[in-house]
């Protein structure tokens, strides 16, 4: 396991500015709708970071608990959780892009037509009443998560390190608190300072990121993490450091470019 002296992980760092990056242009650009339009609406910008955090998320998981799986044989559950999530993670990055269905140009079928907020094929716009299933359901279920995730168990966790060992031995883990405090931090000033019907993309952006570079930080380094590490060595999980860094930056450029292609294709 390695033993890395960073109160705060530089790879999470990164995640923040790159956070900082979205809500400064959010407010650069809020009088502008055509630029709002491309950094928060379907296939723009912020949408497609959030399927590319996702995406790497859920490949992230899954070779972990392959390699998990291959070391500790004995750590059956918390393999099982680590595999769990990355399926989770993975059919939110596909829900995200309802699928593939506008990449390309699929037809709605009958029912998501008619039952579905956004007439597209995913499940977390189904109508509920006179809401959705993501704005009647989902949304305060992943704020409670969330909120008990980043807040509660980190801090009960100072006190009482078992609930540490306990979680990590489902194959979770606990996000340090500065970086939770920050990702809070920015989803409150994005809903304060932003007024657009899309400002909550700001924060399901923030989420994304956050947690690609706290699972990259617990799971792969071994930061703030008791369990065992994908890298054990430290010069190693440094060299890795640097190189998640850029793939997070080339994220970042991936996203405009597919923004950019999506709307050549619209037009």
């Amino acid at each position: 396991m390695t033993t890395n002296k960073w109160s705060i992980h530089p790879v999470i760092v990164a995640a923040i500015a790159i956070n900082i990056c979205a809500l400064a242009l959010a407010v650069a650009w809020s009088g502008n709708e055509t630029r709002m339009f491309t950094l928060l609406h379907e296939d723009g910008i912020v949408e497609w970071m959030q399927f590319l955090c996702f995406t790497v998320i859920a490949a992230m998981l899954a070779y972990v608990a392959i390699d998990r799986a291959t070391r500790l044989p004995r750590s059956t559950l918390a393999v099982l959780g680590i595999a769990g999530i990355s399926l989770v993670v993975a059919l939110a990055a596909m829900e995200e892009i309802s699928w593939f269905q506008r990449v390309l140009n699929v037809p709605s079928p009958e029912f998501f037509a008619v039952n579905n907020r956004q007439a597209e094929m995913n499940l977390h716009n189904l109508a509920l009443g006179k809401g959705s299933i993501h704005k009647t359901i989902l949304l305060k279920l992943i704020v409670l998560i969330g909120l008990v995730h980043n807040v509660v168990l980190p801090l009960l966790a100072r006190s009482r390190p078992g609930i540490r060992r306990f979680v990590e031995s489902l194959g979770l883990y606990l996000p340090p608190l500065t970086a939770s405090f920050a990702y809070i931090l920015l989803v409150i000033l994005s809903n304060v300072l932003i007024d657009h019907p899309r400002k909550g993309e700001l924060g399901e952006l923030f989420g994304a990121t956050h947690y690609l570079s706290t699972a990259f930080a617990a799971y792969v380094i071994g930061s703030n993490y008791d369990s065992p590490a994908l890298i054990e060595h430290e010069v190693d999980a440094r060299k890795v450091t640097v190189l998640f860094i850029m793939v997070m930056a080339f994220l970042v450029l991936m996203a405009w470019m597919l923004t950019s292609v999506s709307r050549m294709g619209a037009v």
